[in-house]
């Protein structure tokens, strides 16, 4: 069984994979609890369009060669 807090309340899951989505759906601040370990945060990821991040700034990455 896998539980989610959100806040003050606990919502069960069958599986993680029904937890995770569940939390990346909820889009806020979550604790995953499973198999004695714990997952927090806020789930899904903000994705890169057009060249911006979704609050508007330029994407820009440059990899650094190590010598």
């Amino acid at each position: 069984m896998i539980t989610v807090k959100h806040n003050s309340e606990i919502h069960k899951f069958e599986t993680l994979d029904q937890a995770m989505s569940w939390a990346k759906e909820l889009g806020e601040f979550v604790r995953i609890e499973f198999d004695g370990m714990e997952a927090v945060g806020k789930f899904g990821a903000d994705g890169i369009l057009d060249g911006k991040f979704p609050n508007g700034e330029t994407y820009t990455w440059k990899k650094r060669r190590r010598r």
